[in-house]
């Protein structure tokens, strides 16, 4: 039963069950998987799931990069502030992901899927890097018809800002589309994260016809410039990515669109629409030594 009151933040990807353990070389190689990677799963990567959970003692955590923004946003904000949308399976996974996040205070509006499980996301942890390799299952059969629902959709119009996975225009580009839409039409918010290199890369149409909409944009050094590379553009510098990324066409011209570039340990770089060159932010470096990994990290 959805809600009976309004949010101001929403969020819209796949949830996800993360199955984490230690894994070597052996094991990346294995699945033919990179230290440093997101993927999402083949048929060669089913394995992977049952393998990390018998043989590296994995545990089990409620993931799916939205997911865990919603969390993190429901903490430090009001409660009773953030709603979080996706499909999962009928199981005990879903249960799982229930579980953490009521105890986080987000509130969650899961489409319910009897056919297939909820996804998992495999995460093989290699010294400092995390390689993690999805099988969206339950999480890939989220359609638009979930958030049409009226009482779905009268949470969708409370709402004041859409934050968007990038990760979910695998899935449902039209659910993508359809709060875009929203967005401009009413002059809220909307927030997407490039989320991995493959997404502006295999999804890259999906990706383009989003970008209207983007208020807020969000990757890393390496999505921005799959980007570039995808779009056709030459260059590799990432001020000069994010300053073609801030002067796309808007639809919503109230509101400058923000462009935001992480690249670790080096400056952050932000492009606003209309504006000329770029704002750096430097970002505090953490050494070697305290670092435990990178999952979760970007």
């Amino acid at each position: 039963m959805a809600a009976s009151k309004g949010y101001k933040l929403l969020c819209l990807e796949n949830p996800l069950l993360d199955i984490q353990g230690q894994g070597d070389e052996a094991m990346l190689s294995k699945y033919g998987l990179k230290a440093n990677d997101a993927i999402l799963a083949e048929e060669k990567h089913m394995g992977l799931y049952e393998d990390l959970l018998t043989t590296r003692k994995a545990v089990q955590i409620a993931g799916g990069a939205a997911q865990n923004t919603a969390r993190g946003a429901q903490y430090i904000l009001s409660p009773d502030t953030v709603l979080y949308i996706g499909a999962v399976g009928k199981d005990k996974y879903a249960d799982v992901l229930r579980a953490a996040c009521e105890k986080a205070g987000l509130k969650t509006e899961y489409l319910e899927v009897d056919t297939v499980p909820t996804g998992r996301c495999g995460v093989i942890i290699t010294g400092h890097d995390r390689s993690m390799c999805t099988h969206l299952a339950a999480a890939n059969e989220y359609k638009i018809d979930h958030l049409k629902k009226p009482e779905i959709w009268a949470l969708v119009e409370k709402a004041s800002v859409y934050y968007v996975g990038g990760y979910h225009l695998t899935v449902s580009p039209p659910a993508v589309l359809a709060l875009g839409e929203e967005a401009a039409k009413e002059n809220k918010t909307f927030v997407l994260s490039l989320s991995a290199p493959f997404i502006p890369q295999f999804f890259k149409d999906p990706l383009a016809e989003t970008s209207p909409y983007w208020d807020f944009v969000i990757g890393n050094e390496t999505e921005a410039r799959a980007w570039a590379e995808a779009q056709g553009k030459e260059t590799k510098d990432v001020k000069e990515i994010a300053r073609l990324m801030a002067e796309l066409p808007k639809k919503n011209d109230k509101k400058k669109r923000t462009v935001i570039i992480t690249q670790g340990t080096e400056p952050t770089v932000v492009a606003i629409q209309g504006e000329s060159g770029t704002k750096e932010f430097p970002v505090h470096k953490i050494e070697d030594k305290d670092i435990c990994d990178t999952n979760g990290a970007g």
